[in-house]
């Protein structure tokens, strides 16, 4: 009875959902699809539940409403982390994910009481998951660009000696950089061609808002206005020098726990080998015996 209860109000669901997206005029599953896949920089396929929830997020991003700095300030992270979306469409899309996931509480409700709490608890916490998703890829890109400075650093130093030209220098380095830094070089040089070099890189150094690479940024403004900064690019190479062993010692320090798990796993594993050769020895002696 109640197998057949749930499967009628899967159907109802179903069709009152169908029936709904008509009368409201929601996009297709595909415009959904091609609407998420807009400006993604890894290209990754939108699945299909993400294109049901784009489209309720869009039309419930109409009824969102923000303060002008707020919706500034989101734009800027939205756009630096690659997520194709206005702010008030990323904020209607997290609360529609959890919203679908509170939902399932009702059923829960009137078939198993004790899972209601589970789900109430899980939509709660998708929603700041998700709000806190843009600025979580921004800090990720951010330290993969970092990580990448002093390398960047060391070649402006010694590419300084020969030339001053700041355009060719960052389209020499592009060539041999990361994806995330690659891709934050391909947006500096055009904007770079488009416009002045000095509002080119004060915009690049807005976007991530990285105290290292404010430093990079304020040395290359130094070589645009004319200024002998080889020395400041030398001391900014042997402080970022520092800066990368500091941190390669603290992930160094977190490895030798991973390290003792494994080992004490690899001893269990030989235990066991010996403990089993020992087992079928002392039964070949018994049936010899007998």
């Amino acid at each position: 009875m109640l197998a057949q209860l749930f499967i009628t109000g899967i159907l109802l669901a179903a069709g009152l959902f169908l029936i709904l997206a008509d009368v409201l005029k929601l996009p297709a599953m595909g415009a959904a699809k091609a609407m998420l896949g807009v400006g993604k920089e890894n290209r990754r396929a939108a699945k299909t539940t993400e294109a049901w929830l784009m489209s309720g997020a869009v039309r419930l991003a109409n009824s969102i409403r923000m303060d002008e700095y707020k919706r500034s300030r989101m734009a800027n992270v939205l756009k630096a982390a690659g997520i194709a979306m206005t702010p008030e469409i990323y904020t209607s899309y997290a609360i529609v994910k959890a919203g679908t996931i509170l939902l399932g509480a009702l059923p829960c409700l009137f078939l198993l009481p004790l899972l209601a709490p589970v789900f109430m608890i899980l939509g709660i916490l998708t929603y700041f998951k998700e709000t806190k998703r843009a600025e979580e890829q921004l800090r990720e890109k951010r330290e993969e660009i970092e990580g990448e400075l002093p390398r960047f650093v060391a070649t402006v130093e010694q590419t300084l000696k020969a030339s001053r030209d700041v355009l060719a220098m960052l389209e020499a380095y592009k060539k041999n950089a990361g994806p995330a830094f690659a891709h934050e070089l391909d947006v500096l040089t055009a904007d770079m061609r488009s416009s002045s070099y000095e509002a080119a890189l004060i915009r690049f150094e807005a976007r991530l808002n990285s105290p290292m690479l404010s430093d990079v940024v304020r040395g290359l403004i130094g070589v645009l206005r004319g200024d002998d900064s080889a020395v400041y690019f030398q001391m900014l190479a042997h402080d970022f020098k520092a800066l990368e062993l500091r941190r390669l010692k603290g992930e160094a320090r977190k490895i030798p726990p991973k390290i003792r798990v494994f080992s004490f796993v690899m001893l269990m594993c030989f235990l066991l080998t010996y403990l089993v050769i020992i087992a079928l020895e002392i039964m070949n002696s018994f049936s010899s015996m007998f």
